[in-house]
């Protein structure tokens, strides 16, 4: 076989995995305020990724949760209350983890597609695929955790 279609084969099962990894993940165990989901100085606060023009372009990426109906939403309904809020934060995590870990096991397409094609098969997925999906997470979080805190003082849970 080719070594793309290899490449495109190996992918698709990373796509499976991780997305088997992602549902299988508790989600009491990650807190967008700690480490390392927890904003980086550098980051300020998410604001650092408006240099990017983010607001043009992360409500254009593919979303999961459009297409699986079991996925947690991305996008808050009216009226949420502070644990709705936290399961959103802690799916910001669970997607942050994920895309980093198959930024990790896409090294496997090297092998795949032995020399320069390997590479920038690797490359594309990596920057492409799967980076501008950990930005949209280290953006957006921040802002939830703040959104979070407020709620929490308005119900009186703080």
């Amino acid at each position: 076989m080719h070594p793309l279609i290899n490449s495109i084969l190996v992918m698709i099962l990373l796509g499976l995995a991780s997305q088997i990894v992602g549902f299988l993940l508790p989600r009491h165990i990650f807190h967008g305020d700690r480490p390392p989901f927890a904003p980086f100085a550098w980051e300020k606060n998410g604001k650092i990724y408006e240099r990017l023009r983010i607001r043009r372009w992360k409500d254009r990426v593919p979303d999961m949760s459009r297409i699986m109906k079991n996925m947690v939403k991305k996008k808050l309904p009216a009226g949420s209350n502070s644990d709705q809020m936290i399961l959103l934060v802690q799916e910001t995590c669970v997607a942050e983890l994920i895309h980093a870990l198959l930024i990790v096991a896409g090294l496997w397409l090297v092998p795949v597609w032995p020399g320069a094609g390997g590479w920038i098969v690797y490359l594309l997925y990596a920057l492409v695929g799967n980076l501008p999906f950990i930005i949209i997470q280290r953006y957006n979080r921040p802002r939830l955790v703040r959104l979070v805190q407020k709620t929490k003082k308005r119900e009186g849970s703080l």
